[in-house]
């Protein structure tokens, strides 16, 4: 028998609805303080219909689009968990709709833009400078490893 779409989920069947361990959920509820599952006695947890849609959109962000834990963070954080369970319901086909996908700053493509881009700041060139000199520490460390 298949519960009501307003019926609270236990954490087994979100995870098996979400296709993530358990341990992902818990997980997740400690880095988003957006998650709120009710909590029974002896802990255990039960999710309302907007946790599973906001875990559905976080989940979305992280395994479909690739965002970061930091980066669906930062979008929690600027546009609300509103957004990203109406995201999560735009990423489920793909095709047209994914034009009229929300636009979501690309943090890393944006700091791209940032380290090409003529007349770089003293930032800029600092950071510049980091990355050239990670290189070099990436190099040295592949030519010790093929020297071993």
């Amino acid at each position: 028998m298949e519960k009501a779409p307003e019926a609270f989920r236990t954490i087994s069947e979100v995870a098996d609805e979400l296709d993530v361990p358990k341990h992902v959920l818990r997980f997740w509820e400690a880095k988003f303080s957006q998650l709120k599952p009710m909590k029974r006695g002896g802990g255990r947890r039960y999710y309302r219909p907007e946790d599973v849609a906001l875990l559905r959109g976080i989940r979305l962000l992280l395994y479909s689009d690739g965002y970061t834990i930091r980066g669906v963070q930062k979008i929690l954080r600027e546009h609300g968990p509103r957004y990203v369970m109406d995201y999560r319901g735009l990423g489920e086909d793909t095709g047209a709709e994914d034009a009229m996908a929300p636009e979501i700053p690309d943090v890393a493509a944006d700091a791209a833009r940032v380290a090409i881009s003529p007349g770089l700041s003293s930032l800029d060139e600092n950071l510049t400078a980091l990355i050239e000199e990670l290189d070099t520490c990436r190099q040295i460390l592949a030519n010790a490893d093929v020297q071993d």
